[in-house]
């Protein structure tokens, strides 16, 4: 009989052991999801950043090679109403 009481309570201390674990299962599971939701956040920031810099290689070269040089007349600027 006192097999039995020590089984029972093995198995009441047992279950918050399980309940833990079954919590740290659940918790882990999540991060894994999100983890897996970060990764895709910066691979697609990394191709936004790929294709920026592209983009400014291109703008670059269609832009005059002595244009950054020369100074510009802000009155060139000025809308035509002035």
């Amino acid at each position: 009989m006192r097999c039995g009481l020590r089984s029972n309570s093995a198995m009441q201390d047992s279950s918050p052991t399980e309940q833990r674990l079954n919590d740290l299962e659940i918790k882990a599971s999540y991060t894994e999801d999100l983890l897996d939701q970060l990764n895709l956040v910066i691979y697609r920031q990394q191709q936004q950043i790929d294709e920026l810099a592209r983009e400014l290689v291109r703008l670059r070269q269609q832009a005059p090679e002595g244009g950054a040089a020369e100074p510009r007349n802000l009155r060139d600027e000025l809308p035509p109403h002035y």
